[in-house]
């Protein structure tokens, strides 16, 4: 689905109720990490020169944090690839404030195609309001005037929640930037790694241990139902366990003991279950698990290796990896097991795939030709593209959109890094997280956003 720059076309929007932001129970409860947290300027590479980024003007905020948050406002919007940022020195108009509109002409003849300006307010219960405005300088009205509440200590949180409005006022699609990134962190030597489950905030700040590096961590997931669930996959001395982890509280809960190891634990959307596989005897299928009862069925039984199922969103299907062709090829079946079929046609291995939140693709991984892709192929195998290929990239994970996919690249020699790419194949960056990672996992965003974005409110919004 092709976006859409709303600048010239799309109707007048104004936000006004102010909205309760809640910090991430998990940054309270878990102690700091000690891994870098950023990896300096990020760079986005637009490597096929169709896209145009829309030039937008964020202007410093006024009040605590004010500045801050406009910076983390303009390193989301840039990393998107849809919007180019001004270099602030070049804004004539200075001291805007909400009480006021633009100096429209001295936006326009410095090229902004949109003007964001906004302020905090502390209040008497020792929170504060965050207000912003957006402005389109040519039409010389108003896009969007939004408030959010909360606590000075979640000036972050808000930046990535004014970063969602925006993206979706300018695209037509849903935010992003209000989600995390779990993934398990490397350190040490290659014969002596040390690998923990970590959680960052999805630019890359905020990073969180969530094991203490005593086991091997595999195949770490989100509850799409519920973003403080996660299960992962640990690796002991002599065992192999699928574990439940709450964020907000800590807890810890196994599935349970099974006869053989456990691989790539995925829940269903609505979170009442999960699917993973089982090596036994010499052979692996998948298994799902009601998480209620505890009740274990098996959905496969073929002789050759079934692994990394991934469920539809509407949980009616899984996709799951099989080389009982005689090369890794994506399969899908019915969520009972029935109706097995192949649906990936061209050469080489296919393994992890992904279903989008959207239901209308599956990303995964590719070998063939001697490097590694990233690519997508619709629900039942058509219309493959390859998005990105290196030395070694694995292990893709949509972002709540469905616009990016989160994935590990390695290059030769080099360290294993979180990367992103954009659905088009256009934007390519490595993520914010200046660490050794691999096997992210994209979260859903962590609040629901605005239910109505007010079009055709306001003495002066924009006209349809």
């Amino acid at each position: 689905m092709r976006l859409h720059l709303l600048l010239a076309s799309a109707a007048a929007v104004v936000m006004a109720a102010p909205a309760m932001v809640q910090a991430p129970a998990s940054a309270q409860t878990q102690p700091p990490a000690t891994a870098p947290q950023q990896a300096g300027p990020v760079e986005v590479e637009i490597d096929q020169g169709v896209l145009r980024p829309l030039q937008i003007a964020v202007v410093p905020f006024t009040g605590q944090n004010g500045p801050q948050i406009s910076n983390v406002i303009s390193g989301n919007l840039k990393r998107s690839g849809f919007f180019d940022p001004l270099n602030p020195a070049s804004f004539i108009e200075t001291g805007l404030t909400l009480a006021n509109a633009p100096n429209f002409p001295q936006w326009t003849s410095i090229g902004a195609q949109a003007v964001l300006y906004g302020g905090v307010t502390p209040r008497a219960d020792g929170r504060v309001d965050v207000g912003f405005r957006l402005y389109d300088p040519y039409r010389q009205c108003q896009l969007v005037s939004y408030q959010f509440t909360a606590t000075s200590e979640q000036w972050r949180r808000i930046a990535h929640k004014i970063s969602d409005v925006i993206y979706q006022r300018m695209t037509g699609e849903a935010g992003f930037f209000d989600s995390r990134v779990l993934f398990v962190s490397e350190s040490g030597t290659q014969l002596n790694k040390l690998s923990r489950l970590t959680i960052v905030d999805q630019d890359g700040y905020n990073p969180v241990f969530l094991t203490q590096g005593d086991e091997i961590i595999m195949s770490p997931r989100f509850s799409a139902s519920n973003p403080d669930e996660v299960t992962y996959v640990a690796l002991g001395k002599d065992y192999s366990r699928i574990y439940l982890y709450n964020l907000s509280t800590g807890r810890r809960e196994s599935l349970g003991e099974f006869d053989g190891q456990v691989l790539a634990p995925r829940f269903s959307n609505d979170g009442t279950k999960i699917a993973f596989s089982i090596i036994r005897g010499g052979n692996t299928d998948v298994y799902v698990m009601n998480l209620r009862t505890r009740q274990l069925s098996r959905l496969t039984s073929d002789p050759g290796i079934d692994t990394s199922p991934s469920f539809s969103p509407d949980g009616g299907q899984i996709v799951f990896t099989s080389d009982r062709s005689g090369s890794a090829r994506l399969y899908t079946m019915r969520s009972d097991g029935s109706g097995q079929r192949p649906i990936s046609r061209g050469g080489g291995s296919y393994t992890a795939p992904a279903w989008s939140p959207r239901g209308d693709m599956i990303a995964f991984t590719k070998q063939s030709g001697g490097r590694f892709h990233i690519g997508v192929m619709k629900a039942d195998g058509t219309g493959e593209r390859i998005l990105s290929s290196s030395y070694f990239e694995e292990g893709p994970s949509w972002a709540p959109n469905g616009r990016y996919i989160a994935f590990a690249r390695q290059t030769p020699g080099g360290d294993t890094r979180l990367w992103t790419v954009d659905l088009s194949g256009r934007v390519v960056a490595q993520a914010g997280y200046d660490g050794r990672g691999s096997d992210p996992a994209w979260s859903g965003l962590l609040d629901a956003p605005p239910a109505s974005l007010g079009i055709g409110q306001g003495a002066d919004s924009c006209p349809a």
